[in-house]
């Protein structure tokens, strides 16, 4: 679809049910056997999973070093809490600068680069952070991380919130995941989203009819590393710390597992989806065997090898009376590594 396609509809009927699912959540977890704060968790990956899928899914690029800025904004987070303004917009703020400014070092020494190479050359900045927030001791507390890091209220200047519930950080974190959600959403259907999309297709082809594919390379991993520090810093605060594990390669690797297995080829919901499945998975399954990890890394190669269009496109497919696998989105995946 070109960029003078119709514009999307703001809000549409997945996007609305969605919204009243999550919503409801905690109304309903407790009976189901799960608690409360899992749904802080899905919440938080499941963004943090469509910011990683507006590079994968919708540009193209590999990037398999993500959580290092996951984890910059955690540790942002955190050291502006203890060293600037117990303030949540400011500390929040720090966690999306920090990661943005991080991610545009990054991108612009990458994104002249295709396929493997891009993303291996992700990886080897993944590790520098991973390193360094190991190594800086006197800064990000080393393997021991930053530690009692506040849930800071929200202070609206009229009226302010407590978040020291897992309730009341619920909402909150609903309240951004809905509103970064929409605004995602009009980002991918916007000119500026089919352009990524036709650099996915075929990034040669977007250089010769005018467009500035390494600008929107760039752009789309700053923004893409914005939003992931975001969701760093509201791990952090729901966690009451940041540690450097979540900048490891096997954390970084969770965010693909979980945009695979959703189906974020070929659907903007995949991502959420593959980020419930994961952390349904590690409860259920963990609840019977400490090998969880295993089964669902199992679950991984099997949808990668038998099925790239992932749950969302195999409910597409149910929908819609068939059951096979996607020549195309299998040829997106291939097409993405081998480039």
């Amino acid at each position: 679809m070109g960029p003078t396609a119709p514009k999307a509809p703001l809000v549409t009927p997945a996007m609305a049910f969605a919204f009243a699912l999550f919503a409801s959540l905690p109304l309903w977890i407790g009976a189901v056997g799960l608690y409360p704060y899992l749904g802080v968790e899905i919440l938080i990956w499941a963004l943090y999973a469509l910011s990683f899928n507006l590079l994968l899914g919708y540009t193209g690029l590999p990037s398999f070093g993500h959580g290092a800025y996951f984890g910059i904004g955690a540790y942002a987070f955190g050291l502006a809490q203890f060293n600037l303004a117990a303030n949540l917009w400011l500390c929040l703020a720090a966690a999306i600068v920090a990661a943005a400014v991080a991610g545009a070092v990054v991108a612009a020494f990458i994104s002249h680069r295709r396929g493997i190479y891009y993303a291996l050359m992700t990886i080897a900045f993944g590790q520098v952070f991973w390193f360094v927030a190991i190594k800086a001791h006197a800064v990000t507390g080393g393997e021991d991380g930053l530690l009692k890091i506040a849930r800071l209220p929200v202070d609206l200047g009229f009226v302010a919130f407590d978040l020291a519930g897992n309730t009341a950080l619920y909402y909150f974190v609903f309240a951004l995941f809905a509103l970064l959600v929409v605004a995602l959403w009009r980002l991918v259907h916007s000119p500026y989203g089919r352009v990524l999309q036709a650099i996915k297709q075929n990034e040669t082809r977007a250089t010769f009819v005018g467009y500035n594919v390494w600008l929107y390379k760039f752009s789309s991993f700053t923004l893409s590393a914005a939003l992931a520090g975001l969701c760093g810093g509201l791990f952090a605060m729901a966690q009451t710390s940041a540690y450097p594990d979540v900048m490891s390669l096997h954390y970084s690797g969770y965010v693909v597992m979980m945009t695979l297995v959703g189906g974020g080829f070929v659907s903007f919901w995949g991502p959420v989806i593959g980020a419930a499945a994961f952390f349904l998975a590690r409860d259920v399954l963990g609840a019977l065997t400490t090998s969880w990890m295993l089964w669902f890394g199992l679950l991984f190669m099997l949808i990668v090898l038998f099925r790239p269009e992932g749950i969302a496109g195999l409910w597409q497919d149910l929908r819609a009376g068939k059951f096979r696998p996607r020549a195309a989105a299998r040829a997106g995946l291939l097409a993405i590594l081998r480039r």
